[in-house]
C-alpha cells in the first residue's frame, strides 16, 4: 500500500508517531499482541503499518491481510445493509417494526417486578425503524441480572450456535421491552435484529444480501461471517486481559467457531475481516455514499445516518441507560448506526462532527467529514474498554495534521 502523508496533509514525523506509541506502551510491555492501524485524508493513505504478532502462541508476525474478529464493527455495515432498502422505497423511518415482524405488535413495556408478577403496559409509541438503527427501541442485550434480561435468558434468546434470525425474532416478540421506545437508549441486540429486517424485506438471507449489496460491489473480499479454510492461516487469535495484566488466549485461530459455517449471522457483531476491506467500506462513507464508480448510497442518505437522532438532540449522557457500550457518553449522539462527535470541547476530544464506532476485541474506526479522513485500528483484545486507544490515536493524528 503506497503512503503518501505529504500529500494527506500530515507531517510524516508527527503521524509515525503512532508506532513508537504503540510499540512502547502496548507491544514491548506484552499489553497487546500486536495491531494494525491506517490513517487516509483525501482518499491519500498517510500512515499504514503492522505492528506485533497476530498469534503469539505460534510467534506468527501481524502481516498487512491478516483477517481480525470486527464483533460491533458489523454494526455500521448492517444499517448500511437496511438503509439501501430504505433508498428502494420498502420503509420510511418512522413506521413500526412490528410492520414486518407482526408477532411484536403486543410487545408490552416493563415497569416493574419479576417473572409471574412482572408489571407491564402497552407501549406509549410503537417502535420504529428508527428506533432500531439508533439503539432507542427499548431492547437489550440481555446480559445483566435485571427483570427484563432475566426474562430474555428464560425465552432463550441469544445468538449461539443453531439460532437462526428468524427464531431470534420470534423469541424477542415473547420478553418485554426494557423502557418506553424513544425515550432512552441502551445497547442492545437492535443491530441483530436489523439483520433479520433485510431478511424479512429483502426475500434473500442476510449473509447473501450482505455479499450482493456490499461486499462484491465495494471489492470486499475477505469480509464474511466464516473464515474459509484456504484462508485461515491469516486469521489473528483474540485474547483477554486478566486481573493480574498478562494475556489470556481467549479465541484460537486454529479452533475458532469462525471456522465453521452459522446458522446464525449476526448483524450486531457476527463478521471477519481486513483492515484493507474495512477501508473500502470507510471510503465509500467518506465518498458519500460511492467508490470507484459504484454506488451503495446516495449522499444525503449517508449525512442522514450521520446525524443524531436522539430525542431533543440530547447527548448519549442524558439517554443512556448501563455502561456497557463501545463509546463515551459526554458529548456524544447517536444516528443510524454510528455514534458521532457532537462537541470536542464536551466529548474533551479532538475530532468533533465525526462519527464512529468500535468492537469488542478494541478494533475502532472514524470518518471525520470536515477533514475528508478515515481512521481504522485493529487489534485482538478482551473487553474493549481495557484502553483508550481511540482517545491516544485521536491526539496523535489531529496534531499532525499541518494542512
Amino acid at each position: 500500500m503506497e503512503l503518501a502523508p505529504k500529500r494527506a496533509g500530515f507531517a510524516p514525523e508527527r503521524i509515525n508517531r503512532i508506532t513508537e506509541h504503540l510499540d512502547k506502551n502496548y507491544i514491548a510491555p506484552g499489553k497487546i499482541a500486536g495491531c494494525q492501524t491506517l490513517v487516509a485524508r483525501h482518499g491519500h493513505v498517510a500512515y499504514f503499518k503492522s505492528q506485533g504478532l497476530m498469534d503469539r502462541e505460534r510467534r506468527k508476525p501481524m502481516t498487512d491481510d491478516t483477517i481480525f474478529r470486527l464483533y460491533s464493527m458489523t454494526k455500521p455495515i448492517t444499517s448500511v445493509a437496511l438503509m439501501t432498502l430504505f433508498e428502494q422505497g420498502h420503509f420510511q423511518l418512522n413506521d413500526p417494526v412490528s410492520r414486518f415482524i407482526p408477532a411484536w405488535r403486543d410487545h408490552k413495556v416493563w415497569v416493574s417486578g419479576e417473572g409471574a408478577s412482572m408489571e407491564t403496559v402497552a407501549p406509549v409509541r410503537p417502535m420504529t425503524m428508527r428506533h432500531v438503527l439508533s439503539h432507542t427501541g427499548g431492547l437489550t442485550y440481555g446480559a445483566t441480572n435485571h427483570p427484563v434480561d432475566r426474562a430474555y435468558r428464560d425465552a432463550g434468546v441469544g445468538r449461539g450456535a443453531g439460532e437462526t434470525l428468524s427464531g431470534f425474532a420470534d423469541k424477542l416478540a415473547k420478553v418485554p421491552l426494557r423502557y418506553q421506545p424513544g425515550e432512552r437508549w441502551m445497547y442492545s441486540l437492535s443491530t441483530d435484529v436489523c439483520g433479520y429486517l433485510v431478511e424479512a424485506i429483502s426475500g434473500k438471507s442476510f449473509d447473501r444480501y450482505l455479499q450482493e449489496a456490499i461486499f462484491d460491489p465495494l471489492d470486499m473480499k475477505d469480509t464474511s461471517f466464516m473464515v474459509a479454510p484456504r484462508e485461515a492461516d491469516r486469521f489473528a487469535a483474540n485474547y483477554e486481559r486478566q486481573a493480574d495484566k498478562t494475556l489470556k488466549l481467549f479465541d484460537d485461530p486454529e479452533r475458532s467457531n469462525y471456522l465453521k459455517q452459522p446458522t446464525f449471522f449476526s448483524g450486531g457483531g457476527g463478521l471477519t475481516g481486513t483492515t484493507a476491506d474495512y477501508l473500502r467500506f470507510c471510503e465509500m462513507l467518506r465518498r458519500g455514499g460511492e467508490l470507484d464508480g459504484v454506488r451503495i448510497l446516495g449522499p444525503r442518505t449517508i449525512e442522514l445516518m450521520h446525524l443524531n437522532h436522539l430525542a431533543g438532540g440530547k447527548d448519549l449522557s442524558g439517554m443512556a441507560i448501563g455502561a456497557f457500550s463501545e463509546t463515551a457518553y459526554e458529548g456524544v449522539g447517536f444516528g443510524l448506526g454510528f455514534a458521532m462527535t457532537l462537541g470536542q470541547v464536551e466529548a474533551g476530544a479532538l475530532g468533533g462532527g465525526d462519527y464512529y464506532w468500535g468492537g469488542a476485541a478494541s478494533t475502532i474506526f472514524w470518518v471525520d467529514p470536515k477533514e475528508d479522513m478515515v481512521v481504522i485500528f485493529m487489534t485482538q483484545l478482551m473487553p474493549s474498554a481495557t484502553f483508550n486507544f481511540r482517545g491516544q490515536l485521536r491526539n496523535i493524528i489531529y496534531s499532525a495534521i499541518v494542512e
